[in-house]
């Protein structure tokens, strides 16, 4: 089966590029979104995720993200090592899910995937790209943060024009329209290239 990674920084649109490839009835795997669940669910991560970070690190049983995130967004070291912690545990649960899918081609939706080098692991990658003034409203739109909290998220990422250069196709992010149209594109291509 063809593995399609599927990348962009932070609101660059990757979940509606995602979301339109499910439309097409493409399987997609949300990798932030399954790490979540599995740092919740998991008593293995529990466990190194306090001893990485202390206790504080859960309340009730529930990943204290706001926490988390004050200690990771301006620390690379711990940043790397929450990564190390966690991206093993979230692989491992993809190749499962690969395994139950039934389709030319599967999506798995990250983050990161050339600042942690698995870009080498996938057939394709597909970037998103998108403008960074529209990046930064629709972030403080989303999720109510501050501009210096979203500049030490991007900080962390990779510029898209490094991305570019590795990537096999590029999504210019700019209207919901023309997104989609890229988005059928690149599918066509893809199940050629999967046959």
């Amino acid at each position: 089966m063809t593995i399609v990674g599927l990348t962009g920084g932070i609101g660059s649109g990757k979940t509606t590029v995602a979301n339109f490839f499910e439309d097409l009835r493409v399987p997609v795997y949300f990798a932030d979104i399954e790490a979540k669940k599995l740092m919740n669910r998991s008593k293995v991560l529990q466990r190194k995720i306090k001893a990485l970070f202390g206790e504080e690190a859960y309340v009730n049983n529930e990943l204290n993200r706001p926490y988390l995130a004050s200690k990771i967004f301006n620390n690379e070291n711990l940043l790397q090592k929450m990564n190390a912690i966690v991206h093993p545990k979230v692989g491992k649960h993809f190749d499962r899910w690969v395994k139950n899918q039934n389709a030319p081609y599967v999506i798995k939706e990250a983050a990161v995937i050339f600042e942690n080098d698995s870009y080498k692991n996938y057939d394709f990658i597909i970037t998103v790209v998108a403008d960074k003034k529209a990046r930064m409203k629709r972030i403080l739109k989303r999720d109510l943060t501050t501009q210096q909290k979203i500049k030490a998220i991007m900080k962390n990422q990779w510029v898209d024009s490094k991305k570019v250069r590795l990537s096999d196709f590029v999504i210019n992010n700019k209207s919901f329209e023309n997104t989609r149209e890229q988005v059928d594109s690149i599918h066509r291509k893809l199940l050629n290239l999967s046959n």
